[in-house]
């Protein structure tokens, strides 16, 4: 089930300097930002998006939302390049979850996030039957309760008449590119998960099948390749601003945007997002499935090249929960790492936060999170390091799961405006980080990408020359050495007790 890659018509664009929209739709924030030639930011701007929880460990959102999200982004980057003609606009977002929609691209029910758990009961039973290992000698892709294929059984055993009513159970990009083009497709980064075919394009029928989703399987999305891509249509220049026929590509997701963007181009190269997911990615030639069943194996559109990818759910939702229970702002992080000293003054931490336990470099719904080592001496700034080192500590614990990053390693997302944080983060992991081109590599990605799936050169270099590197003090690296043993055993220690909850 693909679609041939065919360039679509667009306006004439006269001679002269050129800028480019790219657009990031996170789970939380919606990100655009206005780029010249040269990869220089002319403009930035971000808008909440809305988490909506409507029962325990469920957690979903409304497309009408996060599309108000995108074009009000777009109109104020626009607002603050005037002067600027985009000739391009490029759409990346968040992964997972399910997303759908009717013939028109219109929500059937809200979407349902790849943080949701309600998938949870489905994964348990696949796990002991085989499935999930089985999907994954198949796809190269680990299933966990966020899953598109497990929520879709979610759907088809409690809500079937929803899937009844859809068109489409996609990702939450190609929605977006849905209604502002009419086209009906994904790329092939989205529609690895969990269904990809690593021998060619398209689905892997078997996995479908397995998933007990045959019935299903015509609600799964064209692929495009190398990426969705065609003319903004007129319903979508009246939402934007820009003027219908102006390209617009989608894809790939926000997880191979941020490794275009950071710079990741040749196998071995690895890449750290420290977002809302901890993402760790290694750029490989080959997809490895005879190994543990953990992680993804994400297509990226170019033949002989996938990411070996490990999103854990820790990320910097951790460090807001901290803050908001410590009464903190994010001013105060930097400053309390430094107040610190490496090993957080005996706090160690386990940072699984998230409602729907952990899918990397382990699937457990169940996983919780765990503080070990306070005393009455404990401050605010010990226990906000100790989250910040086990957050450090998944990230290690993700990459030694993964491929091994022979060449640079890249970060980007959020917490890379902490020094202080990647201090750690460079020095847990033994490695120098090259801190991406900031903004919003994603976004930056995404434009990328575009660009290259009409066949253009916009100078890759330049565009994702690293800011700056920090590399590792070798004194605290030998401490963390130590520590991450410890880590691991904590984490062996609590399972049995995640088991009992």
């Amino acid at each position: 089930m693909t679609i041939p890659p065919t360039p679509p018509p667009g306006p004439h664009i006269p001679p002269g300097p050129h800028s480019y929209v790219g657009v990031d739709i996170g789970t939380s924030v919606t990100k655009a930002v206005l780029f010249d030639e040269d990869g220089e930011v002319l403009a930035a701007t971000d808008r909440r998006t809305h988490l909506f929880t409507p029962g325990p460990e469920q957690v979903e959102q409304d497309i009408e939302d996060v599309l108000r999200s995108v074009t009000g982004v777009i109109d104020e980057v626009l607002a603050a390049g005037a002067g600027t003609r985009p000739a391009r606009l490029a759409l990346t977002g968040q992964g997972d979850g399910c997303w759908l929609a009717d013939p028109d691209g219109r929500a059937v029910r809200p979407a349902i996030s790849w943080l949701d758990g309600r998938g949870a009961g489905i994964l348990a039973r696949w796990e002991a039957d085989g499935t999930a290992e089985a999907v994954y000698r198949l796809t190269g892709n680990a299933l966990f309760p966020g899953a598109p294929g497990t929520v879709l059984r979610w759907l088809d055993d409690h809500e079937p008449a929803a899937l009844d009513r859809a068109a489409t159970a996609g990702y939450c990009k190609d929605l977006v590119m849905q209604r502002l083009t009419g086209l009906r497709a994904t790329d092939p980064s989205d529609a690895s998960l969990p269904f990809g075919d690593p021998a060619g394009p398209g689905y892997c029928a078997q996995a479908i099948k397995l998933c007990g989703l045959e019935r299903r399987a015509t609600l799964l999305p064209p692929v495009a390749h190398p990426l969705p891509a065609a003319p903004l249509s007129a319903e979508g220049a009246a939402l934007t601003g820009l003027p219908a026929g102006t390209p617009v590509s989608s894809g790939p997701f926000d997880l191979p945007a941020c490794a275009i963007g950071a710079g990741a181009g040749q196998p071995g190269d690895g890449v750290l997002i420290i977002g809302t997911t901890l993402a760790c990615q290694v750029l490989t030639d080959h997809v490895d499935t005879t190994g543990p069943v953990t992680g993804m194996h994400l297509a990226t559109g170019e033949p002989g090249r996938w990411l070996r990818a490990l999103p854990a759910m820790v990320g910097t939702a951790s460090i807001d929960w901290v803050l908001g229970i410590l009464g903190m702002g994010h001013d105060e992080v930097g400053p309390a790492i430094e107040a610190s000293r490496p090993g957080a003054a005996g706090v160690e931490v386990l940072p699984y936060l998230a409602p729907s336990g952990e899918r990397a470099p382990f699937v457990n719904p169940a996983a919780r999170g765990q503080f070990t080592g306070l005393q009455l001496r404990t401050t605010r700034a010990d226990i906000l390091r100790g989250v910040c080192e086990g957050i450090a500590f998944a990230a290690r614990d993700c990459f030694e799961a993964a491929a091994q990053v022979t060449g640079r390693l890249l970060a980007c997302g959020g917490g890379v405006r902490s020094r202080a944080w990647l201090q750690i983060f460079a020095d847990v992991l033994g490695q120098p980080l090259h801190i991406a081109r900031a903004p919003e590599a994603g976004a930056r990605g995404a434009v990328l990408a575009g660009l290259r799936a009409a066949g253009q050169d916009a100078g890759t270099e330049r565009w994702t020359t690293a800011e700056s590197v920090i590399d590792p003090d070798p004194a605290a690296k030998a401490q963390y050495d130590d520590a991450f043993g410890r880590y691991r055993e904590h984490r062996a220690a609590a399972e049995p007790m995640w088991r009992n909850a």
